[in-house]
């Protein structure tokens, strides 16, 4: 149906052009998504300020009370051999308390 005229390489020449163009360090480069998960009580004055750093560097998290939840205060402490809040999980890593310079850290933050 197609009839092509093969005219040198420069259709594939053109193809190849375009990979590279997509695979350049720039197109490739992307942010790390972190799983982020802060286990808290309300009345806690840490677990506030552990949430209000991360929101302040714009990392997301997923909040759990440990006060309203049994199941996830029993996670808690499987998790981190921890019965306190806050603790800040970072890809699985626990953080006891605000720890800033750890947070830090596990985030890759300066």
């Amino acid at each position: 149906m197609f009839n092509r005229k093969n005219n040198g390489n420069r259709d594939s020449n053109n193809l190849k052009g375009d990979d590279k163009t997509m695979t350049t360090p720039t197109a490739i480069k992307q942010e790390r998504q972190h799983k982020v998960l802060v286990f808290t009580t309300p009345s806690c004055p840490w677990c506030k300020k552990a949430k209000s750093y991360l929101r302040d560097k714009s990392i997301p998290f997923r909040e759990v009370d440990v006060s309203r939840d049994p199941a996830a205060a029993r996670d808690l402490i499987r998790r981190s051999g921890q019965m306190g809040v806050p603790v800040v999980e970072i890809d699985g890593k626990p953080v006891v308390g605000f720890d800033k310079a750890r947070i830090d850290s596990l985030l890759g933050l300066r």
